[in-house]
């Protein structure tokens, strides 16, 4: 900043404010002082300038000089620290600031300004002038913190807030170069939707944006925030939100069967042997030679070479065979030089009920049904049995996983019914497949629930008009190239394969665009005469299957070249466009 950004002369004496920031080229404003008033009130003294004495019939030269006034500034910024960053003319009184000044460090300097008289000395009170600093955007937003930590339980509901970041400004907190704005630049992981939270531009709150969080799945979160002053227009500061996503009771309980698992030690037998410790005669080794038909067990030799170990190596199960009753032979591992009587062992193993989880069948069902199905219909009826057939259990049953919440399940007789209107185009649906898990459940004391998926494959229904896509086009006003306009349709292939298209509101230029269709591809826009150059504004109607349409209006810029290579020359646009409409 030169000595010129900030200047003041003074007409007369009195006790200014001076605010703002002024450039080189703008007009140096003149401190002007109000004239007193005719009613007596108390005030301060002013500048009183004592009396200049001159003699008469002076005969020149002319002009004569009769008096120096001398001016001076003290106080902070003058004299004071930082001294020298504010200087003042002697000879005319116009203040100066010498360097760049900082609204952050200082936004005020109060300085005292003197009028010295003929005699050298200041006689009267000094003139306060205060200097206030103007605010610039010349600070970025700051975050409080980096990174910010959250936790968000699973099953939040959409709209759920549950953290808070906040940002600071340095600048000028009433003015909109500190006012903030919050917003969301990226989302790791983009799983199961890039937009699983949404913040709150004004407060910074972040909640939950829609349904699907899996701690499971995935445990955590990292949202790239950012903060931009002037309401969002200004400088941009970014930052880190990182979330995790905490545990909610989704999951029932399942008991592990101890005495059904594979591997699990049944018995221990201990031999004892005459022979020489740890020879080969000595080392003893087993076999199972009776009530082993189904395979379900192994015996094995200890690590003390004295004990056989018999252990499961298929699941037992208690509905089939509740007791089953094991021959097993001990030997050595060489054979006996002479013929001896061998020991055997009978082991009864009696297999434990426990209770088990309801098994469906099939473990995943499916069925088809057309998206736009009634709520309230049937569809279908999805049952388990209890394994448990030497016990009395009742089973109900309930809606495990329902993504959308279209499905509901009577605990009864497990009929599913349709509890609110399904969608093919949902983003819960993912190739024409929608899933839900039912939940079948015993009366156990302790009791076990079983799991069944419900694959529902939606069958499409035309319920979505053709949109397309383009809203603005150039074409040439003679011989111009046809314009092909995409189209598109969130139905499926069969229900959007046909697209129908026709000009609709005429107002204007009547028969100049024609148009036709492409199956499945999208329309060929046409000029059939030549247009003077301009902007012209077309309302086409799309069809699907004659069933659903939508209106689109396009704006076609026509310029005057000729053929594909569209140039309008800038010259030939004005900011008073007059749209046409044109139709068939």
């Amino acid at each position: 900043m030169t000595p010129e950004s900030l200047l003041y002369s003074w007409r007369s004496f009195g006790r200014p404010v001076i605010s703002g920031k002024i450039r080189p080229s703008q007009t140096v404003p003149v401190l002007e002082f109000p004239a007193s008033s005719a009613v007596l009130r108390r005030r301060k003294r002013e500048w009183i300038i004592p009396p200049i004495r001159t003699p008469e019939n002076y005969r020149g030269p002319f002009p004569n000089h009769i008096v120096q006034m001398v001016y001076s500034i003290s106080g902070e910024g003058a004299d004071l620290d930082p001294k020298g960053l504010f200087t003042i003319n002697r000879n005319n009184g116009s203040l100066y600031v010498t360097s760049a000044l900082d609204r952050e460090a200082k936004d005020k300097y109060v300085l005292q300004a003197h009028a010295i008289a003929a005699d050298g000395e200041d006689r009267e009170d000094p003139v306060e002038i205060i200097v206030e600093v103007i605010d610039m955007n010349d600070n970025t937003p700051v975050f409080t913190q980096n990174p910010f930590l959250g936790t968000v339980p699973e099953a939040s509901a959409i709209g759920f807030e549950f953290m808070t970041v906040t940002a600071t400004d340095a600048d000028d907190p009433n003015t909109d170069n500190a006012d903030i704005r919050y917003s969301i630049l990226s989302q790791s992981p983009q799983e199961p939707v890039p937009a699983m939270f949404t913040i709150n531009p004004v407060t910074g709150v972040i909640r939950v944006n829609t349904a699907g969080l899996d701690r499971e799945k995935h445990p955590e979160y990292t949202l790239k925030v950012a903060a931009g002053d002037m309401q969002g227009e200004g400088r941009v500061g970014t930052g880190t939100a990182v979330i995790t996503v905490t545990d909610s009771n989704d999951k029932a309980p399942q008991f592990e069967n101890t005495s059904n698992k594979v591997g699990a030690v049944v018995v221990k037998m201990p031999v004892t042997d005459g022979d020489e410790p740890q020879s080969p005669a000595w080392t003893a080794k087993f076999r199972i030679i009776n009530g082993n038909s189904g395979g379900c067990f192994a015996v094995n030799t200890g690590p003390n070479k004295q004990e056989g170990i018999i252990t499961t190596v298929k699941p037992l199960d208690f509905e089939q065979n509740s007791k089953c009753t094991l021959l097993v032979v001990a030997e050595n591992d060489v054979p006996f030089v002479k013929p001896l009587t061998t020991s055997t062992t009978a082991v009864t193993v009696n297999v434990l009920d426990v209770n088990e989880a309801p098994v469906f069948d099939p473990e995943e069902q499916i069925i088809s049904k057309p998206e736009d199905v009634a709520v309230g219909s049937e569809l279908t009826v999805y049952t388990a049995t209890d394994p448990d057939t030497a016990r009395t259990q009742k089973v109900t049953y309930r809606v495990g996983s329902d993504p959308a919440g279209w499905v509901s399940v009577d605990g009864e007789t497990g009929l599913v019914k349709v509890s609110s209107p399904m969608d093919r185009e949902s983003p819960f649906v993912k190739d024409d497949i929608y899933k839900a898990l039912i939940l079948a459940m015993d009366d156990d004391p302790v009791p076990a629930t079983g799991t069944g998926t419900l694959v529902i494959e939606l069958k499409d229904v035309n319920d979505n008009a053709p949109t397309i896509e383009e809203r603005e086009i150039r074409v040439c006003n003679k011989q111009s190239a046809p314009v092909l306009l995409s189209v598109t349709d969130e139905d499926g292939p069969v229900e959007s394969f046909l697209f129908i298209v026709s000009l609709v509101h005429c107002c204007k230029g009547v028969g100049v665009f024609c148009c036709c269709f492409f199956v499945g591809t999208g329309i060929r826009l046409a000029l059939k005469t030549a247009l003077q150059q301009g902007d012209y504004s077309i309302d086409l109607r799309v069809y699907d299957n004659m069933t659903f349409y939508q209106d689109s209006t396009i704006l076609a810029s026509v310029c005057d070249c000729t053929g594909d290579k569209v140039r309008c020359p800038p010259q030939s646009l004005s900011p008073d466009l007059v749209y046409y409409c044109i139709a068939e």
